[in-house]
């Protein structure tokens, strides 16, 4: 949609997430505080309790990371939930609704449609094909898709999105209404592939960084070219099934969650918050379209970046990066499917996603020992130009998660807690105001506004 995609709602409806009067009703406790566990497990359904004394445990900062959970439902958003992780020392927790008919409060073991992050899969069913030499890097498209080739355009160009081949869902999605109304269509891959070849080139094939969900799309359909099965199936076969991720699917044609989860709420037009967690999400496919939860996705990643998922060779070209920005390549960079970005602490690997409703960001040391998976339930809430106190509020949790230490608190103290390693303000560019959910159009920010 480019503008309309990056603006999207804004007509009479971006100020709608702060003046909605059932969230201003919302307790931002209502599901509050966290738990944290020394090398425990817990219920992976979202439907134990979420409560707990906040008492650190290992080296995770529990105490602030309750307040954080807290002050992003403060900021304005319905609902928030999230996994952090030391070693063997697991921090979870939520804060605020899952649903604001209901009062039904956020767990942190909801099922979550996680948008962009399903691309981090389908490159490593990709590499680990490539590492079995049924798929080369730097081969042309139009060895594996005739049918599709774009002169100039390899494989690699695909997963690092810089084939240059424009984006389909700016086509779909031109405003609030295309959402509503397509949100019960059926696409098939090939009608995907086929708006988003003819849209106009973003540059020349390798010329640089330009995001585009037709990227994935062609990389599913090279998965179901090479195996001869379907690309769900193989990334189900090679990744989610190997790694246990029992929380973690492609819906397919289905619309609804299969497991407990909160709405997905976009700023409607009338100025009330509309659910969209009910849609068919095959215009996603294997760009955007799997569910997870943020415990799935810390082991997920855990495996991927500490070498169980792919050979060293394959996970090496997934960690070689093209800038985000080329004014700024210290700030950030992606891969194969894979993200860095430079934080308070070091570089810390990942990705983001968000569909209609759900966003989500997992982020995790380079070897996959400190982790943050978090997870919200309102998306295109943001004016561009705007203060984004939401965005301020998870960009300091992220930091706390991932760069935070324990610090002492005397017995019957007033808890506010300090992260260790305090929010730079802002957070390094690309990034402007920490992790907005909608960045200025063309902004080459982490979190970009649906669909991913």
């Amino acid at each position: 949609m480019h503008l309309s995609r990056r603006d999207l709602l804004l007509a009479g409806a971006g100020t709608a997430l702060a003046a909605t009067p059932l969230l201003a009703a919302a307790p931002a406790t209502a599901a509050p505080a966290g738990t944290t566990t020394p090398g425990g497990s817990a219920a992976a359904d979202g439907s134990g309790p979420a409560t707990g004394p906040g008492a650190t445990a290992g080296r995770l900062p529990a105490d602030a990371l309750d307040a954080g959970l807290g002050a992003i439902t403060d900021a304005g958003m319905v609902g928030v939930f999230a996994e952090a992780r030391d070693g063997r020392d697991r921090w979870r927790g939520a804060s605020g609704i899952a649903d604001l008919d209901t009062g039904r409060p956020m767990r942190p073991g909801f099922q979550h449609r996680v948008g962009s992050i399903t691309k981090t899969f389908v490159a490593a069913t990709l590499l680990r094909l490539a590492g079995e030499g049924r798929v080369a890097l730097d081969a042309p498209l139009g060895r594996y898709l005739p049918e599709c080739a774009v002169p100039g355009v390899t494989v690699e160009m695909l997963l690092n999105h810089t084939s240059g081949i424009g984006d389909y869902d700016t086509v779909l999605f031109t405003s609030g209404y295309d959402v509503e109304r397509l949100r019960f269509t059926t696409f098939t891959p090939d009608q995907l592939v086929r708006i988003g070849l003819g849209e106009p080139r973003t540059g020349a094939p390798g010329a640089g960084f330009a995001y585009s969900n037709t990227n994935y799309i062609l990389a599913g359909l090279v998965v179901e070219r090479v195996t001869g099965r379907g690309a769900a199936d193989e990334v189900h076969r090679r990744v989610i099934r190997p790694l246990g991720l029992h929380q973690t699917y492609f819906p397919g044609r289905r619309t609804r969650i299969a497991g407990p989860h909160s709405e997905a709420y976009l700023p409607w037009y009338d100025g009330q918050l509309r659910d969209f967690s009910v849609a068919n999400m095959s215009w996603a496919w294997t760009a955007g379209a799997l569910v997870s939860t943020a415990a799935d996705l810390n082991r997920f990643f855990r495996a991927l970046l500490g070498g169980r998922l792919l050979r060293p060779a394959e996970l090496a070209r997934m960690r070689t990066t093209v800038p985000l920005d080329p004014a700024q390549p210290e700030a950030a960079g992606y891969g194969l499917g894979l993200l860095w970005l430079a934080l308070p602490g070091g570089r810390f690997w990942g990705h983001d996603g968000a569909v209609f409703g759900h966003a989500t960001i997992s982020l995790h040391a380079p070897d996959g020992s400190r982790q943050v998976t978090l997870g919200t339930n309102v998306t295109h809430y943001q004016v561009p130009g705007q203060p984004d106190p939401i965005g301020a509020a998870t960009g300091a949790f992220l930091v706390t998660a991932l760069s935070g230490a324990v610090t002492a608190r005397s017995a019957g103290a007033t808890r506010t807690p300090t992260p260790a390693t305090p929010l730079p303000a802002p957070l390094p560019a690309p990034l402007p105001a920490p992790l907005p959910a909608t960045p200025a159009p063309g902004s080459p920010a982490l979190t970009r506004p649906l669909p991913r």
